[in-house]
Order: structure tokens, then sequence, then C-alpha cells
């Protein structure tokens, strides 16, 4: 019987495409690494801190670099940056000053950078401001940030001793102290705020323990302090803060805060030197919460002390570290009209936000 002959030609199976055996490499280990993530954030988040009332302090989230705050990534998005790297981004450096605009976008000096971050996270866009390559005014070491009624931006340069002014969109508009010859009129400017009401400009000279009152043209109205220990005299002025018509000085080598009328006229104090809870050692940014409490920052313990007007401690919250909710050499602060507190986290390389859940009051004359 003859049996049929099978053939031996070999049968050619279809070709997988390459980029579907990648997937299947890579999506396992995706998947993995974003449940790592998910666990370690949640184990990370620091717990709520419950106060007097009803009231709380609770973390919201950290900005560090631009992908911070980036839209979710898509499918495709995150295969690419899977297989060929995600694309660098600009981080902070040594990050100082924190303000808010009337948009929500957050900015931040970095003198590491010798420039502005500004986070606009509800758009998920990111920009750097800098003007370190232009021979005329350049920005060298930006320290605190202050914003007008129309979102203009203001920045002290500690080193060039002038202040540095951007459009809302960052175009650069001029600076503020600068001399024939290219010299600042300021010996080391540090603190900035604007009254929204007058427009007036305040800048603490921290090397001349003075405070200057501008006109929004950066000329100079007034001035007041001097070195000394008493009442309306400095040592070392470093940040300052106007809200509701008072002016809040941070006097940091006299271990206090000063509150001063628009004018410059002395109204009460805060602060005992010391390293307890309650002291100032190393005084820095500064705030007040929708009930006018007065939040300080204490760079030396890493923690944020919340004081009401008449100097009595109510809480503190941070101390020093790595993990978020923690600090290391904090400087400035922010407390926007939400109440949301920003922290510049400096040695971490970071701005850190809270959300306070106070009492809402009317603060029209509230702080008097």
């Amino acid at each position: 019987m003859v049996q049929p002959v099978l053939s031996r030609t070999p049968v050619k199976k279809p070709l997988r495409p390459a980029w579907l055996l990648l997937l299947l490499v890579l999506l396992p280990s995706a998947g993995m690494v974003a449940a790592d993530k998910k666990v370690r954030g949640e184990a990370a988040r620091p717990p709520d801190l419950l106060l007097e009332g009803g009231r709380k302090l609770t973390f919201d989230r950290a900005l560090a670099s631009e992908r911070d705050i980036r839209g979710k990534k898509g499918f495709w998005k995150k295969l690419v940056d899977a297989v060929a790297g995600e694309a660098a981004s600009q981080a902070m450096v040594r990050p100082y000053g924190v303000a808010v605009d009337s948009r929500g976008r957050v900015l931040v000096s970095d003198p590491g950078v010798a420039g502005i971050h500004v986070f606009d996270l509800e758009q998920h866009k990111y920009k750097l401001l800098q003007r370190r390559e232009n021979s005329k005014d350049p920005m060298l070491q930006p320290q605190c940030i202050a914003v007008d009624a129309a979102d203009n931006i203001y920045v002290t340069d500690s080193q060039a001793g002038k202040v540095f002014v951007f459009e809302p969109g960052g175009k650069y508009k001029g600076v503020l102290g600068s001399l024939k010859g290219g010299e600042g009129f300021f010996k080391r400017p540090t603190g900035i705020a604007i009254d929204p009401e007058t427009q007036r400009i305040y800048v603490t000279d921290t090397l001349r323990d003075r405070v200057y009152i501008l006109d929004p043209q950066g000329r100079v109205l007034k001035y007041f302090g001097k070195h000394g220990e008493e009442n309306g005299e400095f040592n070392l002025p470093t940040e300052l803060l106007l809200k509701n018509g008072l002016l809040v000085v941070v006097d940091a080598m006299n271990f206090r805060v000063q509150i001063f009328d628009r004018e410059g006229n002395f109204q009460s104090g805060i602060g005992d030197v010391g390293d307890g809870e309650g002291a100032l050692f190393r005084p820095k940014g500064i705030g007040l919460d929708s009930e006018n409490h007065v939040y300080l920052v204490e760079g030396l313990s890493g923690m944020v002390q919340v004081f009401d007007r008449e100097g009595q401690l109510l809480y503190f919250f941070g101390g020093r570290g790595t993990a978020l909710g923690r600090f290391q050499l904090p400087a400035g602060l922010f407390i926007d009209r939400d109440d949301r507190v920003y922290v510049v986290d400096s040695y971490n390389r970071r701005v850190q936000i809270f959300q306070y859940h106070g009492l809402k009051l009317n603060t029209v004359g509230a702080l008097r």
C-alpha cells in the first residue's frame, strides 16, 4: 500500500510587529511601577492636623519641577517615555520666595538658576523667567516676589540691588533702583510687598536696616527704620507682608516680627529669642490666613509656627526632614485668598502646599 507523502516544506508563521512584542514586555513592569508609586505616595502623605473648633490643616501637594504640573499622560505618551525616556524638565535648585497671582499661578524665586519658576496649575503649563544673558540689568540673585493688582511680577535681587518687573505673561517690563553706571540703589533688597489700594511698593533694605516706600514708578517717597533694638528699629530686616492696611516686617536678628501701619508707625510686635516652641531664632517667611493668624517660618527647627495677634502660639507644623510635611531650611511663605499655605522647602528643592480649613471672617478691619 502506497502511503501519501507529506510535504516537509516549513509553514511560514505571521510576523508579530516589534512594537507589539515591546508592549508585552513593558506593560507589566509599567503597571507594577505605577502601583508602587501609588502605594509609596499614599504612605508618604502626612496626616491631617486637627485643630481647635473643628479647624484643620491638610497636605495638598508638592512642586519640585515642571514635571509636577503636567497633565495626565495618555497611553502613547507613556509608551514613548518608556522607550525613549522622559523629556528633561526644569527643576528647582535653591528656591527662596513664593507668591501666587490672581490666576492661581505659583511664582517661585530661585537664586540657584537666577530665575523665577512660573507654575500654572490649571493650564498645566510652566515657564522660567531669566535675564542672565542680558548685559544691561541682568538678574543675578532673585529673592522675594510680589504681584500687583494687574498681576505684574516684582522680584528683589539681593546682589544686583534692584527690583525687577515682569508683565503677567513673563515679558521683561523694567527695573526699579537702577542707577547710572548700572549699580543698584539698594544695598541688599529682600522683602517686597505692594499695597493693592495705593499701589505703593514696600522694600526692605536689609543692610541699611530700613523699609523703603516707593511710588508705582519706583521713586522713593519715604523710608523708616534704623539699626537698633527698640520698637521701630531693625537688625537686618528681611521678609515683609502687607495686608488689611498693616505692614508686617520680619526683624531677623532681633528675633521678632514688628507690625506697622501703612506709613511706618509701630503698632505691635511678636516673638522672643530662643530655639523652643513659640521662640524665634531664624525667622523667615510670613503670612496671614483668613482668621488673621500670623504664620512664621522658623528656619532653624524647620517648622512653621502660627500665632494670634497678641503673639500667643496657637500651633505649629513641619519639623526637620525630607518626608512630605517636613522641611529642611524652609524660607518663603505665602497664603492665598483660599487659605492655601505655600511653604518654600529650600534644601529639599520644593514648595509644599497645605490647605487651612478655618472659620471664615470678614477681613475688613478684622486685623485691627
